[in-house]
């Protein structure tokens, strides 16, 4: 199975920049991209922040840039979206029954669980008791089934490191663990945006990863307290690939514009020539 993971697109009006960036133009260089060379992605999934102020012209504008593409898609909400907004816009995006971004998919590898943790009002994630028995239903399904997990959320529910961003990753962690934790041995991977930063590690033995958004970065700097430093480091998606050994996420970044060469013809005559032609 190949996933193709993107987060944080930030929308804003049509004809409107976010930090001086555009991020229709970054979306629809991605999407391009994507069908170039992944149009054979079981799933492309963006993991929230769909847009920055969610207003429905933004939303309206993403739609319209996701248009083109190919593989199947698969929207999550973050704190930058408006639910509703969001609803009305992508009416063929599932719900469940009270509402929230959150939904299954069963494939072959296993079943991917999408997980809604947006609270309105705060940048911080919650994920309440509604949503955390509706996740222990799917967690109990997958089990009577016998399938693997793989959990899609845009909150991280762990610190990162970095003060600012762990301010506002989801509140009550302690929660979410404890409904996940007596099936944490069948969940594969959890995949996540929200930090627009690359990032893998496990948390409580799940295996995670985020990576950089698509219009702007937050920069790496573990002495801040209480500003984010943002950055224009590249966006990036991930390429992710499972089968039943293995999950393995392939970063790229897709507008590098370095150039190519084989590593058996240097491009220039340096070191690399001498020992290749001795």
């Amino acid at each position: 199975m190949k996933i193709i993971h993107l987060t944080d697109t930030h929308f804003v009006p049509p004809g409107k920049t976010l930090y001086g960036g555009d991020p229709q133009a970054t979306l629809a260089a991605a999407v391009a991209d994507i069908n170039r060379h992944h149009a054979d992605a079981d799933l492309v999934c963006i993991t929230g922040d769909l847009t920055h102020w969610g207003e429905p012209a933004a939303f309206a504008s993403l739609d319209e840039t996701l248009q083109p593409l190919i593989p199947p898609l698969q929207l999550l909400i973050g704190n930058h979206d408006d639910r509703t907004a969001f609803a009305e816009q992508f009416p063929d995006q599932r719900r469940d029954e009270a509402g929230f971004v959150q939904s299954c998919r069963r494939t072959g590898q296993g079943r991917l669980v999408f997980l809604d943790t947006v609270q309105p009002g705060t940048h911080a994630g919650w994920y309440c008791g509604t949503r955390r028995a509706w996740l222990a239903r799917q967690l109990q399904a997958a089990a009577a089934a016998d399938e693997a997990v793989f959990l899609f959320m845009h909150h991280p529910p762990f610190k990162t490191g970095l003060a600012p961003l762990d301010r506002i990753a989801l509140q009550e962690p302690e929660h979410f663990a404890a409904t996940i934790a007596p099936h944490a041995g069948r969940i594969r991977h959890l995949f996540f945006g929200h930090i627009h930063r690359p990032l893998g590690g496990s948390w409580r033995g799940i295996p995670v990863s985020s990576l950089r958004a698509m219009n702007h970065q937050c920069w790496l700097d573990f002495a801040a307290e209480d500003e984010i430093a943002g950055s224009f480091e590249p966006p990036a998606y991930a390429v992710v690939l499972i089968d039943a050994e293995s999950v393995v996420i392939h970063t790229h970044d897709f507008l590098d514009r370095s150039r190519k060469f084989s590593l058996r013809k240097s491009p220039v005559e340096d070191w690399a020539v001498r020992r290749t032609h001795p």
